[in-house]
């Protein structure tokens, strides 16, 4: 019975530990957070010049909170792209105990990789943005009205479609890891390639005006990362099927 009630405490004492561990991890990441906020905070100016020198037109507010609203929004967006690998560093080391080291030194190069695609996905989406969905816009107004262009209508949009495009570009990583997990199998991911297509393309629809083209344009580079995310699934699940048959050969 002692013993019984030992392991109980010794089970709630490791359960309160990695809470703990947990809470301070996130500590540590809103402290950045807060950090690159008040950095994107000071800096507002020269991040929405920058923004605002691909448009061919002048951004209006509607009230005097709308300049609040530019400042949190830019601020935010700069303390989301700065925290991001911040944010998978202290979940890498919050499950580090738990990993072997090879396992370790693999999981690590994740945390870079995640944030390098993050930013390619948001350079992509705003390049698909600028170059081809705002023109197209423009393109259908053909003198017919006079156009007023207001700061939330825009960012709205432009986060509507730059943001999932960040996310998309995760899934390979998304795929490796998954891989690595043994939760998913690239003879699974080619299985079910024709419904991920489905969803894919009707994502595409979902995130852009409704012109074939735009939407088009949109779905292919979805199609090309999933097909990414099969080749590098298949790379990973050979590197485990070999050591899970060198070590049976050592069992052996």
């Amino acid at each position: 019975m002692a013993d019984e009630q030992q392991f109980d405490n010794e089970k709630e004492m490791n359960v309160v530990g990695h809470l703990s561990e947990l809470r301070n991890r996130l500590i540590v990441t809103a402290v950045f957070f807060i950090l690159f906020f008040a950095a994107g905070f000071v800096y507002v100016e020269e991040i929405y010049d920058f923004i605002a020198a691909d448009l061919p037109f002048t951004l209006s507010v509607t009230g005097l909170t709308d300049l609040i609203s530019v400042y949190i929004t830019l601020a935010g967006l700069i303390a989301i792209v700065g925290t991001l690998p911040i944010l998978c560093l202290q979940i890498w080391l919050f499950i580090k105990p738990g990993l072997t080291k090879p396992e370790r030194k693999v999981t690590l190069l994740y945390v870079p990789v995640i944030f390098v695609l993050f930013l390619i996905g948001i350079v992509f989406g705003y390049t698909i943005f600028v170059e081809l969905i705002v023109p197209f816009l423009l393109s259908l107004n053909n003198d017919m009205f006079v156009e007023i262009f207001t700061y939330d209508r825009y960012f709205k949009l432009l986060f509507r479609i730059v943001i999932p495009f960040a996310f998309f570009f995760e899934i390979p990583i998304i795929a490796m890891f998954l891989t690595r997990l043994g939760i998913i199998t690239p003879a699974f991911m080619r299985k079910s390639r024709k419904y991920a297509y489905l969803i894919l393309v009707i994502i595409g629809a979902l995130i852009t005006p409704p012109d074939f083209m735009l939407q088009l344009v949109v779905a292919v580079p979805l199609v090309v990362l999933y097909e990414i995310s099969i080749l590098l699934s298949q790379t990973v699940y050979r590197k485990k099927l070999k050591k899970h048959q060198e070590f049976m050969n050592e069992d052996s």
